[in-house]
């Protein structure tokens, strides 16, 4: 289903003008459910203001009453009166406003400090940022290192909450696929390394007569000399 036009700003009216659920909302406008939840709590989209989809003719009256009264119920896009031309997905870096770029060490060290898993090629694409600058907040060797606080960058507005949460599942598969490797690796190891006791023959048990011959042996090997010679020495 096509999203809205300006959907976050969408998401911004719906939630404060209207009855419908995060779910509902996140579904039309295209968001994650928890970024819905965020907006509501006033942690995303801060200082954005709400953009009445009645009013552009992206949704009518009659289907919000609809969803309102059924919670199970999606909200239709209205088709478009006019042409509008599909976007095509973002390619190249991520460009960050001036405003902001003195918010992505923040966004860094939020990403380091709770999805340690991520590398730097996925901190980059979150945060649009480079390589250089993710390694001198992790060694802690950034010119402003005692003024960066960890925000999350979803609050920053560098990254969506999907986006974050695509690039987690992508790091935890890429962390399962390792372990299993591992795994693999170490049971492969142990079927050729056989233990000691494996590698060592048992000695046999001796039976009562094979005992008496091994003592009968020893006192045959023994001369009186050699026993008075002994008793001599001490």
């Amino acid at each position: 289903m096509s999203a809205p036009l300006m959907p976050k700003a969408t998401a911004v009216w719906l939630i404060d003008n209207t009855a419908l659920t995060f779910d509902q909302i996140a579904l039309f406008c295209g968001l994650h459910p928890l970024e819905v939840r965020g907006i509501a709590d006033g942690d995303v989209a801060t200082g954005i203001k709400g953009m009445d989809p009645i009013s552009n003719g992206q949704l009518s009256r009659e289907e919000i009453e609809r969803c309102q009264n059924d919670p199970t119920a999606q909200l239709t896009l209205s088709e478009s009166k006019r042409d509008i031309p599909d976007t095509k997905p973002r390619q190249g870096a991520k460009y960050t406003p001036l405003s902001k770029r003195q918010e992505r060490p923040d966004a860094i060290a939020w990403l380091l400090r709770n999805h340690p898993e991520l590398n730097d090629a996925q901190i980059s694409r979150l945060v649009g940022t480079t390589k250089t600058t993710i390694q001198s907040v992790r060694d802690r060797s950034h010119w402003n290192m005692t003024n960066i606080k960890p925000v999350d960058p979803v609050s920053l507005g560098f990254s969506s909450q999907i986006e974050l949460d695509n690039e987690v599942g992508r790091a935890a598969r890429r962390e399962e696929r390792r372990r299993k490797a591992e795994a693999k690796a170490a049971g492969a190891t142990g079927e050729m390394l056989k233990d000691a006791d494996d590698t060592v023959m048992p000695a046999p048990d001796m039976t009562p007569e094979m005992e008496h011959e091994a003592d009968t042996a020893v006192r045959d090997d023994l001369s009186a000399d050699d026993v008075f010679a002994a008793f001599n020495k001490d």
